[in-house]
């Protein structure tokens, strides 16, 4: 059975976050990538608590294709260390799944 999973990643503009989202559409390493903001995140950086407005892409892909993901969000993103995790989509419609094979295998 193939494997989908829910990859997050936050950026400090939404022009940034757009720009993530159509560079991993276009290159087929995710089907969807919903762009959410703005939001706050509070974090330890270098030893210090910051307090900064953030937007968040949530691409939908599939796990085999993580490592190529990644790749192309580190590219693209302006942090030294940005946050990139993923968490499996365990339940899904199979419509849906199927419709994120379909779009994450075309040339």
């Amino acid at each position: 059975m193939m494997e989908f999973i829910l990859v997050t990643t936050a950026i400090d503009t939404q022009e940034g976050a757009q720009r993530i989202a159509e560079t991993v559409v276009k290159n087929r390493l995710a089907a969807c990538v919903h762009v959410s903001g703005p939001i706050t995140s509070t974090y330890w950086w270098q030893g210090k608590m910051e307090v900064e407005t953030e937007w968040v892409c949530a691409a939908k892909t599939r796990k085999n294709l993580y490592s190529r993901l990644e790749k192309a969000i580190r590219e693209a993103h302006p942090y030294d260390e940005p946050e990139i995790v993923a968490v499996p989509i365990v339940e899904g419609s199979k419509s849906y799944l199927d419709w994120i094979v379909s779009e994450t295998t075309k040339e």
